[in-house]
């Protein structure tokens, strides 16, 4: 050529005004059609309100759902069923254990009713046997003190006559008054008015223990023995101790006289 005979060829000067090919925009760049998901033809109709002219649209079909494999439906199908077996257990643990405890609480109480009652008898059984027990030392102790107080006073005896023959009617005939031997001094000495009214007399009778006596008429007797004015008393309050005590056995000791 023969710009190449005249010398170096020159780098062409640029377009005036601009013109020429424009650098490439950044920001452009081509989208393949696989990436659009949904794309539609502008229609002028759509300012308007009215649908959209999907015809031509491509769409993707929806992901199906991953099917679960048989190992993992047949874990949710054990936990499901031990769910179930845990709730039914528990319920049935908790019905089980209320009867529990409504039956274990009737057999306490029937327990302890059982052995209330068996104590109150107990204590019951007891508070008689002290009772009992009690009565007799009364007794004991009361006739150790009449005892004592006959031989300390037998001017005493006196009374009890002059009381045995006002016990009787007026209507009453043969009176008879006896009394120990010991007595009879003292209740003729002391009762010779009341006898002489009444026409009675005094009988000395070894048989009837000092300090009390016996009053006979036609009309009945008035025991007024220390025996049987003891058994009266000692009854009053629930004893059957007699006033002469009964021997005690060989090889005891007799500490109750």
């Amino acid at each position: 050529m023969s710009s190449s005979k005249n010398g170096p060829s020159r780098p062409a000067p640029p377009p005036p005004n601009g013109a020429g090919p424009k650098a490439p925009n950044s920001y452009s760049r081509f989208i393949p059609r696989e990436e659009l998901s949904s794309f539609a033809a502008w229609n002028p109709e759509a300012l308007n309100g009215a649908e959209t002219a999907d015809k031509g649209v491509q769409r993707p079909a929806p992901p199906e759902p991953p099917q679960p494999s048989h190992a993992e439906e047949l874990a949710e199908a054990t936990r499901v069923a031990r769910n179930a077996g845990y709730q039914d257990g528990y319920r049935d643990g908790l019905v089980a254990l209320e009867g529990f405890k409504q039956s274990y609480a009737t057999q306490v109480t029937a327990q302890i009713a059982a052995v209330t009652q068996s104590y109150m008898a107990q204590l019951e059984g007891l508070q008689q046997q002290m009772a009992r027990a009690l009565a007799v030392s009364a007794t004991h102790l009361a006739r150790q003190m009449v005892r004592s107080e006959i031989e300390q006073r037998p001017e005493l005896v006196v009374t009890v006559a002059q009381e045995a023959v006002d016990t009787l009617l007026l209507s009453a005939r043969h009176i008879t008054l006896r009394v120990n031997p010991e007595d009879a001094a003292l209740v003729a000495q002391g009762t010779a008015e009341v006898l002489a009214a009444r026409g009675a007399r005094i009988v000395s009778d070894a048989a009837v223990s000092r300090g009390g006596c016996l009053v006979e008429s036609d009309i009945g007797v008035i025991d007024a023995s220390v025996e049987s004015r003891w058994r009266r008393a000692a009854a009053s309050i629930g004893c059957d101790e007699a006033w002469i005590e009964a021997p005690a056995p060989e090889g005891t000791e007799d500490t109750t006289a």
